[in-house]
């Protein structure tokens, strides 16, 4: 090889490194000015509860994402630079909790070390604003309904009735929009993601404290659900569990749930962040309204309650599976549930029937008197 064509070489190859320098830069803001770090409001930090857990830096991350993203960016300078596994956690938590941000893609781009984010949206950005609107217009409508009602119970309650009323459930990690708050309130299809991104969203706009959890069920399947606080004390709630696929029919057995029972089927996974301690029992669906029964007398007293009401739905959690299973014995299959009603004044036009749907892993049953 001659000198001058050794010389000529040398050149392209510095040059080609040099382009390729410069595009690192370029994508990795390596000489970009960074910005000043700025935090969440007050008030966005108060509907926002796993971004408390975040150290100070790391909300600084959180805030500039949250702003760029809602500002629809595809480059965020971020105020520190961070390592890859720092950035992971907070851009999976923020897309987690922030169901407003359904037009984010079900990827997104880290490295080992980011001074700024580049960010992956589900559609073309030009067709965002109308999708939002679309969800303005939904939010409100389940304001309508859920606005009527006071009280952290209550609202809880209507959140959870509304979407289960309102959204049918589909299988599928991310099909189309079915893991967003739009799928749930717009299309009205989603998946468990779907669910619980729109129950966090109607929380904070009644003024609920609420996050998402991801983990698996007992049968090792992914799952997400939530946690809510309701007078100063957290507690489990899993909107897709609730939600039978039958009518307007609702399932109280994972509304408002203490630790011990709820994570017999849910445990959560703390990667991202940490799940709160839900000990109180309180506004337990059950114990609230006097249907978790100890005894068949107790059984007994909570029917004829119920009935005396004018309800023909009675759902009860039983304290063991002993209990449980006597129930059905005597009450189901000895046919006492019938004397029991005819000797306290229930008459039938036509034939009598009780109809009955299980929840056996839940101690869980529910009658359909007729």
């Amino acid at each position: 090889m001659s000198k001058k064509f050794g010389a000529i070489m040398a050149a392209i190859i510095c040059t080609a490194g040099a382009a390729a320098f410069a595009k690192y830069c370029q994508t990795y803001g390596i000489f970009k000015k960074l910005p000043e770090a700025s935090y969440l409001s007050e008030e966005e930090e108060a509907s926002r509860p796993a971004y408390r857990q975040l150290s100070e830096k790391e909300k600084a991350v959180y805030e500039a994402l949250y702003r760029g993203i809602s500002d629809k960016n595809e480059f965020i300078l971020l105020p520190y630079e961070i390592d890859g596994d720092t950035y992971s956690r907070v851009y999976c938590m923020l897309e987690k909790q922030e169901g407003r941000f359904f037009y984010l893609g079900s990827s997104y781009y880290t490295a080992d070390k980011l001074r700024e984010a580049q960010i992956v949206y589900r559609d073309e950005l030009d067709k965002a604003d109308a999708k939002i609107a679309e969800l303005k217009k939904a939010e409100e409508k389940a304001m309508d309904y859920i606005g009527n009602y006071s009280g952290d119970y209550n609202k809880v309650m209507a959140i959870n009735d509304y979407i289960v009323k309102n959204c049918k459930y589909v299988s599928g990690a991310d099909v189309e929009y079915s893991p967003t708050a739009y799928g749930c309130l717009v299309e009205k299809t989603a998946n468990c993601e779907g669910y619980a991104k729109a129950f966090d969203m109607l929380a904070a706009d009644v003024g609920l404290e609420s996050q998402l959890i991801t983990g698996i069920t007992d049968k090792g399947e992914n799952h997400a659900w939530n946690q809510v606080k309701v007078d100063g004390d957290w507690y489990n709630i899993d909107v897709t569990w609730a939600d039978t696929d039958d009518g307007d029919e609702v399932r109280r057995a994972y509304f408002l749930c203490d630790d011990t029972d709820f994570c017999k089927t849910h445990t959560a996974d703390d990667k991202y962040m940490k799940p709160m301690e839900c000990t109180a029992v309180k506004y337990n669906y059950y114990i609230k309204n006097g249907l978790y029964i100890d005894s068949l007398d107790e059984a007994e007293d909570a029917i004829l309650k119920k009935v005396k009401a004018g309800d023909d739905e009675i759902e009860l959690k039983f304290t063991d599976d002993t209990l449980y299973a006597d129930f059905k014995q005597k009450f189901i299959k000895d046919q006492y549930i019938f004397q029991l009603l005819t000797d306290n004044g229930r008459t039938f036009e036509s034939d009598m029937t009780v109809s009955i749907t299980e929840g056996e892993g839940d101690r869980c049953i529910t009658l359909f008197i007729g």
